[in-house]
């Protein structure tokens, strides 16, 4: 039993310790016994308290996170969150402030489950129970069943441009298991360091503290991560987001792009992209490629089906330098006995029939006529704001005007019922480029939008009349 939480993990079971871990702390919080607010051990003490790697943590807080189970909290470690929902449909959420009681959650991170096909889902399961052979229900391979790696090669090939076989590619359950993969594997490979974008995520951040990696800030600008100041870091892995830079929305230029990969070659360094919300670009502009494609033998490419369908699935993929699978495998190998089989092949049948692709068109028109309606009422309500940064993904970077406070505006607008973040909170050395709010408005109506809208008008209003 462990000391620092009231719950048990059983070696004997063929059910992933992170599972056993997630799971656990899931029915704590649902039965009550981890309260809203609650603070939770950090990695380290829990790993150290449960004798388990500290990843093995690391990676189950961060699905909770990613299910809305936990929040991160700067300087206050990981808490429970409380998302109760009242009969109108407010949430409650934690701002500068403390709790409050919230209609409008424009925290980023978050996507409109309720347009998870169902239906289909569930064809493409029934249709994989019937077909699955004895050898499918066996333990899987570590780096995930042939069907779904070769429909995830064809796919990510013809619409992001990433150069890949079915041999170098690995199904893991989400992004934030691959990154932790691959923490581990730069750590086996001698990395005491990785870069990452300032402003940038700060968990992050804190997750590859967590592992053991010291993440080095490099600063952002208008044209994304700045690689003359990367390449007068120690560093010689980076983190990424290349065409939507979370949380500013910049796409990475060209030159930088060329400049990123020549950086990589010249210190013999790696790039992991993480191309987290690139499915979902609004703008007529081309969308840009993955940098993958410029340098497959050192770039790793990230991706999951968390935003496209739901994080619960826990479906997520790294494409990687065909020298380095081996280490990758290792790395696999300590953690656990690979990914559920009959998702990856309900997966692999959803890519395949073309229901993934039908989806991507539904939630692509229903985000961005969210979009829409919050810019046009920013345009309306608040003239002297603007919204920068591409025009795709789940959120926005709304820059505010100079005669307003960043953390007054957070403040005023928690009191007003918006929970919503500036841009300060994602920043660790560097300030960001712009003062802001990085609001996310995938899971609220247009007509909702709007009312936050106003509510941050009235928010600006309150804090200009004292």
């Amino acid at each position: 039993m462990a000391r620092q939480l009231q719950l048990n993990l059983d070696r004997q079971s063929t059910t992933p310790l992170i599972e056993q871990l997630r799971s656990g702390v899931k029915s704590m919080i649902e039965a009550g016994a981890l309260r809203p607010g609650a603070p939770l051990p950090s990695s380290r003490l829990l790993a150290a308290d449960l004798r388990v790697a500290r990843s093995v943590v690391v990676e189950a807080y961060q699905q909770l996170t990613a299910e809305g189970y936990l929040i991160s909290v700067d300087r206050s470690g990981t808490r429970v969150a409380n998302l109760a929902s009242a009969q109108d449909g407010a949430v409650t959420g934690v701002s500068a402030v403390g709790t409050v009681s919230a209609r409008w959650d424009l925290r980023t991170g978050l996507a409109d489950v309720s347009g998870f096909p169902r239906a289909e889902w569930l064809t493409c399961l029934r249709r994989v129970l019937q077909t699955a052979t004895p050898e499918h229900l066996e333990y899987p391979a570590l780096a995930g069943v042939a069907e779904l790696r070769s429909e995830l090669t064809s796919y990510l090939g013809r619409v992001r441009a990433v150069r890949t076989t079915a041999d170098t590619l690995m199904a893991t359950a989400g992004f934030a298991q691959g990154l932790a993969l691959l923490s581990n594997m730069l750590l086996d490979l001698g990395h005491a360091t990785v870069a990452v974008e300032d402003p940038g995520h700060p968990g992050q951040r804190r997750f590859l503290e967590d592992i053991g990696l010291r993440p080095v800030p490099v600063p952002v600008d208008d044209e994304g991560i700045d690689v003359r100041a990367l390449a007068a870091s120690e560093a010689r892995a980076v983190l990424v987001t290349p065409v939507h830079q979370f949380p500013t929305g910049v796409v990475l230029s060209e030159s930088r792009r060329t400049a990123l990969v020549a950086w990589a070659r010249q210190v013999d360094g790696l790039i992991v992209e993480d191309d987290y919300d690139a499915e979902f670009w609004f703008d007529d502009a081309e969308r840009p490629p993955a940098v993958q494609g410029l340098a497959p033998e050192r770039v790793v490419y990230g991706g999951s089906a968390s935003k496209t369908l739901a994080p619960g699935l826990r479906l997520g993929w790294l494409a990687v330098p065909a020298h380095l699978t081996p280490a990758l495998e290792r790395a696999r190998a300590r953690q656990d006995l690979g990914s559920s089989t009959i998702d990856q092949l309900g997966y692999a049948h959803f890519i395949a029939t073309g229901r993934l692709e039908r989806h991507l068109r539904r939630m692509r028109r229903r985000y961005r006529e969210r979009l829409e309606a919050f810019t046009a009422a920013v345009a309306n309500l608040l003239p002297d704001f603007r919204l920068i940064g591409s025009p795709a993904g789940l959120h926005t970077f709304l820059a505010i005007p100079p005669y307003v406070d960043e953390r007054a505006l957070v403040d005023a607008a928690a009191r007003l019922g918006v929970v919503v973040r500036g841009a300060d909170h994602f920043a660790c050395h560097h300030r960001p480029p712009t003062p802001g709010l990085v609001v996310g408005y995938a899971i609220h109506s247009r007509d909702s939008l709007v009312g936050a809208a106003a509510a941050l008008a009235a928010a600006v209003r309150m804090i200009r009349t004292g």
